[in-house]
């Protein structure tokens, strides 16, 4: 993934562009593309109206038709081999299926909006290249402006020396004949790494992650999006835990950055937690009706309802913000999955949602089905105890009334907290009886 320095650059880049050109809620690539926004007689976004590839595998070329130019940012990922470019929002115009077949060094390419005034390209790669050059071309003897991307074949070093520091995996040659190399379990990135606690902290580890972050916003209403919803809440939380003095607790992000679902439970097993809390809050869109209260997920192979099908769906793309191929789960974790070990997590996972439940109700509103169960990736750390809490739909007057809220914080982080408590008494509790 990207470094920290690169989302922020993409961050600043992206306000520059949404104070030029219209506001438009986030929403997912394909709404974008089939309801693209309508533009008013003085601003619009600029149109990308046709693609084409040149080259082989030792040079290829990107060219995209703009009808104006446009500022570029342009940077590789490693493991699997991509290049991401960031351009300000654009209206892709482009032939249907675009992008499914590549040429040269360029296995395929995808494109869409990622946050509000911000596009993304993110091409895959056949095998390791640099960038030789992302730069648009002003119109010209009766071409439109274009944006032109050259890449060049390399061997890996050289590739990976041309990353930036944090985003480098370990030099390690990559796996002949498969599709792409998996990042080595050990990479984490700097942002992710917790204060070494002392040798005779024997307290249990607690992970907080507030979901989303970077360009990736999550749901929206108005101007409040789900990223920093989550994020004051969890720190209210933590705060709560730490008062207390029982519990170690560790946080996935503290600040606005973007974190791939898969560090977040790898950071969770490195800390050797004993209990993982996600903090999110979801939105239906307007054709889909009302919803309001919180609602507590545990993992599962097949959801539990339609409901949370979407909403795993939905946040298992959350890595396609920073250009990570979906298509794929982990041999190791999709192995572990039905190991027995698995299954005793997945009983206290229940145990400690019921607890949760039992807390939550006496001081919020929950949904109508508080209990829900879906393959979310973020909470399949084989042995952490781990639970999604949605803390009630953004799209929901009286919700965003109590997400906003200081008080209904205070007291919902409180009813958390005594579950945690409840959760832990019974588990010293049942191995002091030795069951």
């Amino acid at each position: 993934m990207a470094g920290r320095a690169n989302h922020l650059v993409l961050l600043g880049f992206a306000v520059l562009c949404a104070a030029a050109w219209l506001w438009l809620s986030p929403g997912k690539v394909a709404a974008v593309e089939s309801q693209p926004p309508k533009p008013t007689p003085s601003v619009r976004f600029p149109i990308a109206s046709d693609v084409r590839l040149a080259g082989d595998g030792k040079q290829t070329r990107f060219i995209l038709d703009l009808d104006q130019p446009i500022p570029v940012h342009a940077f590789a990922l490693a493991d699997p081999y991509r290049v991401v470019v960031d351009i300000p929002q654009v209206s892709f115009q482009l032939p249907p299926g675009i992008g499914t077949a590549g040429r040269g060094l360029i296995k395929a390419f995808r494109y869409g909006l990622v946050l509000p005034g911000g596009s993304r390209i993110v091409f895959d790669l056949t095998g390791p290249a640099k960038i030789a050059n992302a730069s648009v071309l002003e119109a010209a003897n009766g071409q439109p402006a274009r944006l032109v991307l050259e890449l060049e074949e390399v061997d890996r070093t050289t590739f990976v020396q041309s990353l930036a520091p944090e985003s480098r995996p370990e030099l390690r040659p990559a796996i002949a004949g498969t599709k792409e190399a998996a990042p080595p379990i050990s990479s984490m990135p700097a942002k992710l790494e917790a204060p070494a606690a002392s040798p005779s902290d024997t307290r249990p580890v607690i992970v907080i992650d507030p979901g989303h972050g970077g360009p990736d916003n999550g749901t929206q209403s108005g101007t409040e999006v789900e990223k920093n919803l989550v994020l004051g809440f969890a720190l209210i939380l933590r705060d709560r835990i730490e008062k207390g003095g029982k519990y170690r607790v560790v946080m996935t992000r503290t600040d606005d950055t973007f974190i791939p679902l898969d560090d977040r439970v790898k950071f969770a097993r490195s800390q050797s937690a004993a209990l993982f809390v996600s903090i999110h809050a979801d939105a239906l869109p307007r054709h889909e009706g009302d919803a309001q209260g919180a609602t507590i997920y545990t993992l599962s192979d097949r959801a539990s309802d339609a409901e949370a099908e979407r909403l795993a769906e939905a946040e298992n793309k959350a890595d396609a913000i920073g250009g990570v191929n979906l298509t794929a789960e982990p041999t190791e974790v999709a192995d572990i999955l039905i190991d027995l070990a698995q299954r005793e997590t997945r009983t206290f996972s229940n145990r400690f949602a019921r607890l949760l439940m039992g807390e939550m109700k006496t001081v919020t509103r929950m949904h109508k089905n508080p209990l829900k169960s879906a393959g979310f990736r973020v909470l399949k750390a084989p042995d952490v105890p781990s639970v999604l809490v949605e803390l009630g739909y953004v799209s929901n007057k009286d919700d965003m009334e109590h997400l906003a809220s200081e008080n209904w914080r205070t007291r919902t982080a409180g009813s958390v907290a005594h579950a945690i408590d409840m959760f832990f008494a019974k588990r010293l509790a049942t191995a002091g009886n030795g069951n």
